[in-house]
């Protein structure tokens, strides 16, 4: 059990353990509407798996770094998918159309995927926006945790620094980093009812 923090909530989570394979999915991109399956989405080198949405004050605050990040993996062969999982029930803003707009607009490189069920935020165990999943290219989890500490509520840089650690541990084959830290955000906003355990 880990414990996180987002927007003055403080919340205990269990957080996938490493090693774990990647639980399988199918989505639907937002981005061209078609249904996309992990296998299909997979690095060669690697694959990060990234739980956002639109609104997210600590999602829209990442955004331009992790972009100019999956952008710069990718060229290594680690190839990145975004998925929100948020509810559209009580946040429209959240929703397919408008993550079709945000992709577009920011010229996503990677898919954007919507995991309306919640099904697959559940089998990752993702608990806030962002939430960061980095696995091999045997799909085994290698690093599970935040981007960098810095956060909108302080002066510390935006640089990718643990992350970046991650993925350069990863391509070469280092054990994973002992000290893995959870990311912090708002929140996935769970169906009522549909919250975890």
């Amino acid at each position: 059990v880990e414990r996180s923090r987002g927007l003055g909530d403080v919340y205990k989570r269990q957080m996938l353990p490493l090693g774990t394979k990647a639980p399988d999915f199918e989505l639907i991109n937002t981005v061209d509407d078609k249904l996309l399956d992990l296998k299909s989405l997979a690095g060669k080198h690697g694959t990060l798996i990234i739980f956002m949405c639109n609104h997210c004050p600590y999602v829209v605050y990442l955004l331009e770094a992790i972009l100019s990040f999956s952008r710069e993996m990718e060229s290594k062969g680690i190839k990145t998918i975004a998925i929100s999982s948020n509810s559209v029930n009580t946040h429209s803003e959240d929703g397919p159309l408008e993550m079709k707009k945000l992709a577009r607009l920011k010229s996503f490189s990677f898919p954007y995927l919507f995991d309306a069920s919640q099904e697959v935020a559940h089998a990752y165990q993702a608990a806030c926006t962002p939430d960061f999943f980095l696995f091999d290219k045997a799909l085994k989890l290698y690093y599970r945790g935040r981007f960098d500490a810095s956060r909108p509520t302080n002066d510390l840089p935006i640089n990718g620094s643990e992350l970046r650690s991650a993925c350069e541990g990863m391509l070469k084959s280092d054990p994973a980093p002992e000290k893995q830290y959870p990311s912090l955000g708002c929140n996935i906003k769970w169906h009522i009812g549909n919250e975890p355990k």
